[in-house]
This record gives C-alpha cells, structure tokens and sequence, in this order.
C-alpha cells in the first residue's frame, strides 16, 4: 500500500474538475476551498492567482499552481483586481463544461481542479503542506513525467476525441499527484515530523505496516520485528524522526479511517470500533472525541 494514496484516501479525497475555459478579462473567479487541495494548470497564455494576503503570483503557460486545503483564493488575468468583480465558481461541478472553439483560441486559458477532504483530516502531513506551491514549466526537464502529462493534457483540450472526458480526468490526476509528491520531497523541514520519519527506512517501513493493517494490536516489539530492528532503536529512531511514538501515530491512523468508516459506510459504531482495533464502542469513542473533538 502507497502511504500518500492511503493518507489522502483515508481524508475522503475526491476529485473535482471545476474548469477548463477561457478565462474572463472582466472579472475574477473566486474558488471557495474551504475544504480541497486546489489544483491550476496554465494550458495557455497568463493568468494571476490572488492569494488571502500578499502579491498576486503570476504563472504563464505551463506553470501549475497548488493550494493547501482552506486556501480561498482568485484567478484572474490581471495583477490588478481592483476595479473586477468577483465570480464564485459552483462548487458542485463534476465535469468540466466543454470549451467553445472560441475559448481555445483565447489568450488565457486554465484548467481547475478541486481536490476535496470531506473529512477533518487529522493526519499531520496535511498542517505541513505549504499554503502555496508553484511548480514553474522552465524547471521541468524534457524528460520530467509531469512535462509529458500537460503535453497530453494540451492535446486532449484542443482535440475532444472519444473519450477526452475520461482522459482530461485521468491527467488532472496524474498531474496533481506528482506534483504533490514533489511538494513533500522538496520540503525540508527545521524539527521532527511526519515528512523527517518517512525519509528514514525503519520509521517508513514501521509506518507502513501500521497504515496496512491498523485494527491489529500492534506493539513496539511487533513493529521492531516487522522492520528488522531492536524494540529500543525503534523506540529512540520513531522519536526523533517523527516527535512521537509509534502509540500515538497509530491512534491519529485509527481515527483517520474511522472517521472515513463513519461517514461513508452504514458500520455500527461497535463495529467500526472493531475495524479500527478497539475492543468495545465506548473506549474508542472517548478517544475518538479526545482526538477529533466530535463524537463518533
């Protein structure tokens, strides 16, 4: 099992094209992403992203702007919005409208996405992404797999065969998880956490069996002897790379797919309690609530 694929699985992701068209020069889109990982990608021409506070940040075609979940922002093509009205995009939309043979012969023109985490997502990787990262096209090798997927991603914009639908889709998602991949390599965190422990082989491979199978009864020596190292270098390596024990990472797995299990399936809360290694619904619900801040 992937641990990105299982984390961002376990937050309820869900993927939304939100736009691919020409975009306005009289106004700004207004993106509402209270609860997504938003995704641009410049297909042709200049577009300005207003972030909450600071510069507007420029990008031209190529470039693909990301942003941490909760980062309301606007998309224009002017630096100055001053004088523009704001236009909120509809959150609720799955596909992206088709664009008119005018709007790919515009100046400007961006396709939107919005990665959505229905559920609180408590795992730390989530508070370590950068509210903002550009990923410029002039510091993409010829050779780079994000290259080739825009390549494709533009050839399927202009063409519309059969199946673009389903192929536009596959690349937005291609895209936005490399790009998420090269986010977490490129930071380089100044204390302990949760990007620091899975750059060393023992934590990774220990954190990997907990994200495997979080219902067993793990213990420090059982995890020791998953990964081939003693209980104690476990114990001293876990702490220092991540800040915490192995106990309490398990604890923010459990609750991660718990609060999946509860919100997506008809489970009892006995038998979520079960899936998610807790004898009985009332020890996981105090730690539920202890952890969430919610009941179950």
């Amino acid at each position: 099992m992937d641990l990105l694929t299982d984390i961002l699985t376990q937050a309820g992701l869900r993927r939304r094209v939100l736009q691919m068209r020409a975009l306005p020069t009289d106004r700004a889109l207004l993106f509402p992403c209270e609860k997504s990982i938003g995704m641009h990608v410049v297909t042709q021409g200049r577009a300005y992203v207003h972030p909450p506070a600071g510069e507007p940040i420029a990008l031209t075609q190529g470039d693909i702007a990301i942003m941490a979940r909760g980062c309301v922002h606007l998309l224009s093509t002017q630096a100055d919005i001053a004088g523009l009205a704001r236009e909120p995009i509809a959150a609720h939309i799955e596909d992206p409208p088709r664009a008119a043979p005018d709007d790919m012969q515009a100046h400007n023109v961006v396709v939107s996405g919005a990665y959505q985490l229905w559920h609180a997502p408590v795992h730390p990787l989530f508070e370590l992404l950068p509210s903002w990262f550009v990923l410029r096209a002039d510091a993409l090798g010829p050779a780079s797999p994000i290259a080739g997927a825009l390549s494709l991603l533009e050839t399927e914009l202009r063409r519309r065969d059969l199946g673009a639908d389903v192929i536009v889709h596959g690349l937005l998602d291609v895209i936005f998880a490399y790009v998420l991949r090269h986010v977490v390599e490129l930071l380089q965190p100044d204390e302990a956490n949760w990007i620091v422990a899975i750059r060393d082989a023992s934590v990774r491979d220990a954190v990997q069996l907990m994200h495997e199978d979080c219902g067993r009864a793990w213990t420090l020596e059982d995890l020791a002897r998953g990964v081939g190292v003693s209980r104690a270098g476990l114990a001293a390596k876990f702490r220092a790379a991540m800040g915490t024990t192995p106990a309490n990472y398990l604890r923010t797995v459990r609750m991660q797919r718990a609060i999946r299990l509860l919100s997506e399936t008809q489970h009892t809360l006995e038998s979520v309690a079960a899936k998610v290694g807790y004898q009985d619904a009332f020890s996981f619900s105090k730690v539920f609530k202890r952890t969430v801040g919610v009941s179950p």
